[in-house]
């Protein structure tokens, strides 16, 4: 979906922290995600990569510092949250869950047109959910649910995608299809900035990679972010982390 033109957005963190109750989750943090790159954010559980996430999309505010980000309004951000974070149960058809996609454009789902609707039906069959129009949020498998949420990014056709672990508790045959998806992203220029796991699917698809634990391990290619010695150092430091620290206040 989209032209690929004038899509890319850069996000560049300037020593920024982000707390929970004043406890740093995300702790000094600066560089650049650069415009119409492809980065991965890694680190053990609990290191400030969904932090991090929620504070480029303006979920959450810094504490100290700023995140910039050039070439797309809020408008042109889509972010998609964890799976756990979501309500499936929620009275709703797959088609008006993705169509608020266009919120954005409509300010809600009152203004669908037919053109909408019919570009609606192209993301759920690019995404393998070809006439699941009318079927339930409530009656669909995990991996089911994650194709409709990248339809409705699809309907975002945002310049900047930011994706928290979109590949959780779904299968090989789907997180292939949505991989496929993810690296037309970056071919049409879009800046995509996900939170991974897989560390050797990082390598693969991945040509940057951002290991975190809650300061700065590594942000370089994926391949020499992801050195025995920097994942060491990512467990040393996540594991010795003072739990209760003062706002700003680095861990000795």
């Amino acid at each position: 979906m989209g032209d690929g033109i004038a899509m890319s957005a850069a996000v560049t963190l300037d020593n920024v922290t982000i707390s929970y109750n004043r406890h740093p989750a995300v702790h000094h943090v600066s560089g650049t995600f650069e415009a119409g790159s492809l980065t991965a954010v890694a680190g053990p559980n609990g290191a400030g990569k969904s932090t991090l996430l929620k504070g480029i999309a303006g979920i959450l505010s810094p504490d100290e510092g700023h995140i910039s980000i050039k070439g797309a309004t809020r408008k042109r951000i889509a972010y998609l949250p964890q799976a756990a974070e979501l309500q499936r149960d929620f009275p709703m058809t797959v088609l008006h869950m993705i169509v608020t996609g266009y919120w954005q454009k409509t300010g809600g789902t009152g203004a669908i047109t037919a053109a909408m609707r019919e570009q609606a039906s192209e993301a759920l069959a690019a995404v393998g959910l070809r006439g699941f129009e009318k079927r339930p949020l409530s009656g669909l498998s995990a991996g089911q649910f994650q194709r409709a949420l990248f339809a409705r990014l699809l309907l975002q056709d945002a310049a900047l995608m930011l994706l928290d672990e979109p590949f959780a508790a779904i299968d090989a045959d789907t997180t292939a299809q949505l991989m496929d998806i993810i690296l037309r992203w970056h071919q049409e220029n879009r800046t995509v900035i996900c939170v991974l796991h897989d560390f050797e699917q990082i390598k693969k698809y991945f040509p940057q990679c951002l290991l975190l634990a809650r300061e700065c391990i590594a942000w370089d290619s994926s391949a020499k972010a992801l050195q025995p010695e920097h994942l060491l150092g990512a467990r040393f430091f996540h594991d010795n982390w003072n739990a209760a620290p003062n706002l700003c206040e680095r861990a000795v």
